[in-house]
């Protein structure tokens, strides 16, 4: 489940980009599938041990891809990366959780090379604002990991352009997840054994795998009033430039 535009971002076969907030890796997977040459880079351990034995699960299965992915571990407000390292950078659903976000998206600038696109994603404000209002636990300071702000559009954009970033486009994704959890705020964010949680979910597992037609469309239709997710993507200003040497990362 992509919450991220491969096409929006443009990325390219051959460019190198910074998954950051990997989590389990699934936008880093894709963009690999795709071409790219992927550091997979998280502040949690136990998220980047699941990505480093899926990558070794994927080269003893013979899976190949297009690019490469490797993973590293890293702090969002200081990225253990030379400058101007990546041709695009995702941060999805990370700024929610950085005390401080504008030290993050000085970070992201600076990794980003001239021409590069940074995309962002962070919860929407309306479907955030009632998850905090159904409960204290899903938010800081009770939560550990917990969102410490919620962000209006135009917000984002001002956080954006005052990194040095132009925003140029966005969009909103994953209508169907907002309902879900508003119910999890209801109930308990922690109680996933409840019985309307868990049959949410089933469905959005369904949804997954299955893409129908129906929920698809439904999609498209409740994504600009209910998506839980709001995507912004900004230009780094400058001309790309031809790269010149090769970065590992551990």
């Amino acid at each position: 489940m992509l919450t991220v535009d491969y096409h929006r971002l443009g990325l390219k076969r051959g460019h190198r980009l910074l998954d950051l907030g990997c989590g389990f890796g699934r936008h880093a997977y894709e963009a690999a599938r795709r071409g790219a040459h992927v550091v997979a880079c998280d502040l949690a351990s136990a998220e980047l041990a699941e990505v480093r034995a899926t990558l070794a699960a994927m080269a003893d299965a013979g899976e190949q891809y297009g690019g490469s992915c490797q993973a590293a571990k890293g702090d969002a407000t200081c990225l253990p990366f030379p400058d101007q390292s990546f041709d695009r950078v995702i941060a999805s659903e990370v700024l929610e959780h950085v005390g401080s976000d504008d030290q993050a998206l000085a970070e992201l600038a600076r990794v980003l090379r001239p021409g590069g696109v940074l995309a962002v994603t962070v919860p929407t404000w309306f479907p955030e604002k009632v998850c905090w209002a159904l409960s204290d636990e899903y938010h800081a300071p009770k939560a550990v990991g917990g969102h410490v702000r919620i962000y209006r559009r135009s917000e984002l954009r001002r956080r954006l352009r005052r990194a040095g970033l132009a925003p140029y486009t966005g969009h909103h994704a994953h209508a169907l997840h907002s309902p879900y959890w508003w119910l999890r705020c209801a109930v308990g964010p922690n109680r996933d054994d409840h019985r309307l949680v868990a049959a949410y979910r089933r469905l959005l597992e369904w949804d997954i795998v299955r893409q129908p037609k129906v929920t698809r469309a439904a999609e498209r239709f409740l994504s600009p009033v209910l998506g839980k997710s709001l995507v912004l993507y900004s230009r780094k200003p400058g001309s790309e430039s031809p790269r010149e040497h090769e970065l590992v990362f551990t």
